[in-house]
């Protein structure tokens, strides 16, 4: 049966909506460059971290500017695995892993498989996702899933599908890649709108706050799919 890790919570109310739903992990975003409503400062994640029940695995995930800074923030958090995005080199996440008691996770861009090959040999899972120009994931979306399927199948490590999945589509993505595990973070997010008349016609903003009903959906329908993960 294929993992399911809602990313980007931000409050303990979600860290209880992913677990009720029976997600495997929760990822806790600190210490990104880029723009996230699901970004959370060390404080909170410390304190999420911390609620996470024995059994679902926490996961800080993370864009440091240095490896050395990684090894910070994972001793400060005391997260399960960690999940690192961005450019590091092989030999600085080799570094990582001699230096932290969290699994390593290496962020690698679906569309340059030569490059993701390259942190097989070092990471203790490699999660596959769509990447910007900083080698950030989380933008929401989907790449070619038969293309990624080939890819991963000559993978040594553990397999971790993200990038634009949602409770409508992750069951066709874990029938074709057949990843150890599926990561969601904007498609189970639910919108706001401003209490007040004066905004209430405008477009509802992304907040980071979790969908109940899209994490349940989202959960079942890539736990319901056939797909054999290895350990």
């Amino acid at each position: 049966m294929t993992r399911v890790k809602i990313c980007g919570l931000t409050a303990p109310e979600d860290l209880r909506v992913a677990v009720d739903a029976g997600a495997d992990a929760v990822g806790l975003l600190v210490d990104v460059p880029v723009d996230s409503p699901r970004e959370i400062d060390v404080q909170r994640a410390v304190e999420i971290a911390d609620a996470v029940p024995p059994f679902v695995t926490s996961v800080l995930v993370t864009m440091p500017d240095s490896p050395e800074r990684t090894v910070e923030l994972v001793r400060t958090v005391e997260p399960d695995a960690v999940q690192v995005h961005g450019d590091a080199s092989v030999d600085d996440l080799a570094y990582l892993t001699s230096s932290v008691e969290a699994k390593v996770i290496k962020v690698v861009d679906a569309d340059d498989p030569e490059t993701a090959r390259r942190y097989d040999d070092v990471a203790d899972a490699l999660l596959v996702d769509s990447v910007d120009d900083e080698g950030a994931g989380g933008t929401g979306e989907t790449h070619d899933w038969d293309r990624t399927a080939e890819v991963v199948s000559t993978f040594d490590s553990p397999v971790v599908l993200a990038g634009g999945l949602t409770p409508t589509n992750v069951a066709d993505a874990v029938q074709t890649v057949e990843p150890f595990a599926v990561d969601v973070a904007s498609g189970v997010d639910r919108d706001e709108r401003a209490d007040d008349e004066s905004t209430a016609s405008e477009t509802p903003a992304p907040t980071g706050r979790k969908d109940p009903d899209a994490v349940a959906d989202f959960v079942a329908n890539a736990k319901r799919t056939q797909s054999t993960p290895t350990p």
